[in-house]
């Protein structure tokens, strides 16, 4: 279980199945009410490893390695087969001092910088800024060419509206 702690909540509603879900933070089991004890002890640790498990898999990579390993599968299955020459050598690392843009690419280089804001977003944006970033590597404009590369990407449209939406509500006075 990661060592991960757990509320574990009784729920008269709730008759035959548990769930886990997050709340401020803290992961939350609810069960029926009328589990025993034993029964408790039995199946809730299943479903928090089950939770964790799936938790974990939809998590952005957390170290610059897993990011730049991203950064070149991503390469490899949508830039590639659309551009001649070698592969460029790409780097990938998390910034904190990202306050406006989500990313950035130094085509020279082949470094790509992420906002640290996107750590707690889904996989499927930071796949979406790291193949918009990447791209850059074959078109260095925002023109047509560029944005049919972008959105081979099955999630582009829904991930781009995503970043719009946390863009607006960040916009919004409190």
């Amino acid at each position: 279980m990661a060592g991960e702690d757990y509320e574990v909540r009784s729920s008269t509603r709730r008759t035959r199945t548990m769930t886990a879900f997050r709340e401020e933070g803290r992961l939350v089991v609810v069960v029926p009410g009328h589990m025993t004890p034993r029964q408790r002890r039995e199946m809730v640790p299943g479903l928090v490893e089950r939770f964790l498990a799936k938790e974990a898999k939809n998590r952005p990579p957390r170290a610059d390695e897993e990011l730049t390993a991203r950064a070149v599968e991503l390469y490899r299955a949508y830039i590639a087969p659309h551009t001649a020459g070698p592969e460029p050598a790409i780097g990938v690392r998390w910034v904190t001092n990202m306050a406006q843009r989500w990313g950035s690419c130094t085509v020279s280089t082949g470094e790509i910088r992420l906002s640290d804001r996107l750590r707690t977003m889904p996989n499927w944006v930071v796949d979406y800024v790291l193949l918009h970033e990447v791209a850059h590597l074959a078109e260095r404009e925002h023109n047509v060419r560029f944005w049919e590369l972008v959105n081979a990407h099955a999630e582009s449209p829904r991930a781009r509206g995503f970043l719009e939406g946390v863009d607006f509500a960040r916009r919004q006075p409190s």
